[in-house]
């Protein structure tokens, strides 16, 4: 079986140690280097744990006949484009659980008319992890809220909307918050 796990592992600008320490159990960075050479026979156990620790998929990781890869043409840094320093290929966007999806109809703010949001859902508990981010906040009959989360003090969160102009919002215990994560946008 031919894996991509090296070529997953630098786009992720990840060592050989962050991913024998995220996955689990943790692991030796030897046994991950020789799981990317081949010395040692990768089982979906191994593809499963490796996914998990690079966030990706397990079958990300294996090269598919029927399926093509991305190369990486070029890096593009502040004085213009250029060839990379070794070979490599993006990986394609998988959701995660808890994911759910903005599509922006109208300008507003940053967003363009047909881009697409995803939002990473989290607890109340974890509303301090989205300060200073643009959030989508669910409010009674089925409406939404959606600004930069601006303050927060005593179960009422302050919403800044993004239009120009717009005064801040509040509002109280939502159930649940949505922390913009991933912009999709066609060009």
């Amino acid at each position: 079986m031919i894996t991509r796990i090296r070529e997953v592992r630098r786009a992720r600008k990840m060592t050989l140690q962050d991913v024998a320490d995220r996955c689990t159990p943790p692991t030796t960075p030897q046994t991950i280097g020789r799981l990317e050479t081949g010395t040692r026979t990768v089982s979906v156990g191994w593809l499963n744990r490796i996914g998990k620790a690079l966030g990706v998929e397990a079958g990300d990781l294996v090269k598919l006949p029927d399926r093509e890869d991305v190369p990486i043409a070029a890096t593009l840094e502040t004085d213009g484009a250029r060839a990379p320093r070794r070979e490599g290929v993006v990986i394609p966007p998988q959701p995660e659980p808890g994911v759910v999806a903005v599509t922006v109809s109208a300008g507003i703010g940053d967003y363009r008319s047909g881009d697409e949001l995803w939002c990473q859902r989290i607890a109340p508990e974890d509303f301090g992890r989205a300060m200073n981010r643009d959030v989508l906040i669910p409010r009674p009959a089925g409406r939404f809220m959606f600004g930069r989360l601006i303050g927060r003090e005593e179960g009422k969160l302050h919403i800044l909307p993004l239009g120009a102009g717009q005064r801040q919002s509040v509002t109280a215990d939502p159930p649940w918050m949505a922390v913009a994560t991933r912009l999709i946008r066609g060009l």
